[in-house]
């Protein structure tokens, strides 16, 4: 070998592991661990009754509204080894769920990061999922495994809470689908749900695939059953293979960067447009960033144009590039000041 050149092969396993004990991207997971909240900065919040996210890339989504709130280390019970931060939920009524009710815990995961799994095909793979658990209830909870857009073909399963307020390590094998319509590319392929109380119409038999669409398995119990009841989860992980592995731990800038292909807050102050005649036109800025899943939805968070509040509109919004404008008239050689700052939303 010359000097100064690399050798660059490097063998891997079935499960993503190299042969130098590195890993690619073995967990699809996106912020498993719970340590991105861009939005919420770990502050509580109240669940509504639509879609909505919550820490990066989890999202809540229930048939009635403010059953919940939801916070980053809520409780602020000790994380379990390994861990510094976890999703909670915390139960805020004792409702009966009817038949059509669902609550529920997600991750949407886009197509171009299990195109591998060949699921749908006869070469569908076998995925574990696994992570670890805390609930003030115990005995048997439940979730499924969807395919996301289509929203017809799951997997609901269930695991053990045998102790209450104790992390517990759960891992569930899945064998991979051979049936079903699965989205590639940047769609949403798969969809994996915590159930946190589900009614018989979205609840199926635990252990196999079924053209339904199912939020958990029968008899799953129902953390919105019990008032005050608790809900933690972190350390979640789904990878390739027929046995949990190791967490894959990733650093916090890429895992930051992984959140910010679906969600980006930005900000621009002290923004200047400047005309040597008076005229009326168009206060603008392009604004460039990393390429996102898709062109986003804006969501202006605060504006003004020389100290009074404004409204800006959006001229043009692409993947990696969004043009804003206000429309103001300007005096003969002045400067109009501007201050902006956003949210862009590529979320499955």
């Amino acid at each position: 070998m010359a000097y100064g050149s690399v050798n660059a092969d490097l063998m891997t396993t079935s499960d993503g592991v190299s042969s130098s004990g590195l890993y690619g991207f073995k967990n699809r997971i996106i912020n498993g661990a719970m340590v991105i909240d861009q939005r919420n900065a770990g502050a509580s919040v109240t669940a509504g009754a639509t879609d909505a996210y919550t820490l990066d890339r989890w999202q809540y989504g229930a048939s009635q509204a403010s059953k919940f709130t939801i916070q980053q280390n809520a409780g602020s019970v000790t994380p379990p080894a390994g861990f510094t931060n976890y999703l909670g939920i915390t139960s805020s009524s004792a409702y009966s769920v009817g038949a059509n009710d669902f609550f529920r815990m997600s991750q949407n995961i886009e197509g171009f990061n299990v195109a591998d799994l060949g699921w749908g095909t006869a070469n569908a793979q076998t995925v574990t999922l696994s992570f670890l658990v805390r609930s003030s209830l115990t005995g048997t909870f439940g979730g499924a495994i969807l395919n996301g857009s289509n929203a017809n073909y799951s997997y609901p399963f269930t695991y053990s809470i045998p102790v209450a307020n104790t992390w517990t390590t759960i891992s569930v094998t899945i064998a991979g689908p051979t049936g079903g319509s699965w989205v590639s590319g940047n769609g949403n392929a798969v969809k994996v749900q915590f159930g946190l109380g589900v009614g018989t119409t979205y609840s199926g038999t635990a252990g196999s695939w079924s053209a339904n669409l199912y939020v958990s398995a029968t008899g799953a119990t129902s953390v919105v059953g019990t008032n005050g009841a608790t809900f933690y989860i972190t350390g979640v992980q789904l990878e390739k293979g027929s046995t949990a592995t190791s967490f894959d731990y990733r650093p916090y800038g890429q895992e930051l960067m992984l959140c910010q292909r679906y969600f980006l807050p930005m900000q621009c102050v002290n923004w200047c447009g400047y005309r040597p005649t008076a005229s009326t036109g168009a206060l603008q800025v392009p604004f460039t960033y990393p390429i996102l899943r898709a062109a986003p939805t804006f969501t202006q968070l605060s504006g003004t144009v020389n100290g009074s509040n404004v409204t800006f509109d959006v001229g043009q919004a692409q993947s990696n590039y969004l043009r804003l404008y206000h429309n103001i008239t300007y005096s003969a050689g002045t400067v109009a000041e501007a201050s902006l700052s956003f949210t862009l939303s590529a979320e499955l």
